[in-house]
């Protein structure tokens, strides 16, 4: 069985989110059980640099111009570069320029990337020709469109990274993008009176991929669906939706091997992990101190992840003795008013802002606690970093936070599950009282060592993912 996954991001590479994670750590374990999986994505400055022995596949004409396919590999998987200059050799990040403004010509970008991967499966490539081709988010979601135009040459999966997200533009580009003019209806790509890219992979897809299965029961409900709910709800019906859950690439986040940690640890020496703690507090100038709880943000800083509530229920928070780090960048109020914390607390609070990968994990291997408090969260890979290095995750109960996080109530203490914090109602009170659980919890060590061990022991790896993805594409064929 032969899988081209279709997608823009590909960590180490290129990364903006969770999706570079998910495509730089899925198809190796898939091709460890044995899934012939390869990779097909545009070939951006940072993709030429870091594969640069590549070989020419294919030369052709297209709606975008002349295009060549280069093949190469990196960490044993086989990609598919396109290589169209004109259309990715520019500086920013994959989706919009230095100064966050989205390219004119995206719809012609992601166009190209969905049309590519229909030509493999039609044979462009005349010795590796996929059976399943597997897009990821709006950016790939014409792939399933120009499949069905095709006839559809080779099944499809369309995977649900973030509904928020869908791709958006003008009606006048369809021509430009040679799709039938029959596909722009309501049982097709037109949402609104737009091309929706997200929606041609959800109409047009054999099978859809939510990365948690409580997140592919939300996005059927108003609330989560963002007007794609009654489509979803539909493929839901039909048993082509199903949720499956993200992992943790153990050969990046592993505190037993992670060289970017001050003392490497493991579920049976979880006590070396107080080095790590006091090294961070040493960096973002918190007084040390191994008696009090170090909480953790790591994240975009918007109102969908929630931080406006720690900002609010900070003040509890440092009230009763704990301390606080943050990484991440975003929404400009938030910045400025998680600094101000910091100038205001000095020595409890340390904030740095901007994305840092190194930094991250040193963070998640020095904290005590890692707070997600999202108002609603697909999967979410923090929360898995945390339980693999014993930093407990306090999260809001949603999406893929509430398929991983067991809540330490006393009935899950018992039951031997319990593996974090969990609240349900996305306000600041709701926070509160789940951050005054986990001081409860601190307060008696030898069950906060119970807890981490549990967290740590619990199995998030990618092979539970790929064995699930490689029965799914089985049951299309």
């Amino acid at each position: 069985m032969q899988v081209l996954h279709v997608c823009s991001e590909l960590f180490p590479l290129l990364k903006t989110g969770g999706l570079a994670d998910v495509v730089g750590a899925l198809p190796q374990a898939q091709i460890a059980v044995g899934t012939d999986t390869r990779v097909l994505i545009p070939a951006y400055p940072a993709l030429l640099k870091g594969i640069p022995d590549v070989e020419e596949v294919a030369g052709l004409q297209t709606f975008a111009g002349y295009v060549r396919l280069l093949y190469g590999q990196f960490d044993g998987v086989g990609i598919y570069l396109i290589d169209a200059p004109g259309l990715y050799e520019r500086a920013g990040s994959p989706y919009h320029d230095e100064s966050q403004f989205a390219y004119t010509d995206n719809y012609l970008r992601f166009a190209l990337l969905g049309w590519m991967g229909c030509e493999l499966a039609c044979g462009l490539d005349t010795f590796w020709r996929p059976d399943v081709v597997h897009a990821h988010d709006w950016h790939a979601g014409l792939t399933c469109a120009y499949l069905e135009a095709r006839g559809r040459p080779a099944k499809s999966v369309f995977t649900v990274h973030n509904l928020a997200y869908q791709g958006l533009f003008s009606a006048h580009h369809l021509a430009a993008i040679q799709l039938p003019a029959s596909f722009f209806n309501m049982h097709g790509l037109e949402f609104y009176g737009q091309i929706s890219y997200l929606k041609a992979g959800l109409f047009y897809a054999d099978h859809i991929t939510a990365v948690s299965p409580t997140y592919a029961l939300e996005i059927t409900r108003p609330e989560f669906g963002y007007g794609m709910e009654a489509l979803l709800a539909q493929r839901l019906r039909e048993g082509r939706l199903t949720g499956i859950l993200n992992g943790v690439d153990p050969g990046i986040w592993d505190p037993a091997h992670d060289l970017l940690l001050s003392a490497r640890y493991n579920r049976d020496t979880v006590e070396a992990k107080a080095e790590n703690k006091r090294q961070l507090q040493v960096t973002m100038g918190l007084k040390v101190d191994d008696s009090v709880p170090l909480f953790a943000v790591v994240s975009r800083l918007t109102k969908q992840k929630g931080l406006d509530l720690v900002l609010e229920a900070l003040p509890g928070l440092l009230a009763q003795g704990g301390q606080l780090v943050l990484l991440g960048q975003g929404d400009a109020d938030l910045q400025q008013g998680f600094l101000a914390a910091a100038a205001e607390h000095p020595g409890s609070v340390g904030v740095q802002i901007g994305y840092h990968e190194a930094f991250s994990h040193r963070i998640v291997g020095g904290a005590d606690i890692i707070m997600v408090p999202s108002r609603f969260e697909p999967c979410g890979l923090t929360q898995l970093y945390g339980l693999k290095y014993g930093t407990l995750p306090l999260v809001r109960r949603t999406g893929g936070l509430a398929d991983t996080v067991s809540d330490s109530s006393l009935e899950n203490l018992a039951d031997g599950i319990a593996s974090g914090f969990c609240f349900e109602d996305s306000n600041a009170w709701s926070l509160l009282r789940a951050i005054r659980r986990a001081f409860v919890l601190w307060s008696r060590p030898s069950l906060w060592r119970y807890v981490q061990r549990q967290a740590m022991g619990m199995d998030f790896s990618w092979q539970v993912a790929a064995l699930a993805y490689r029965d799914l594409y089985q049951r299309l064929l």
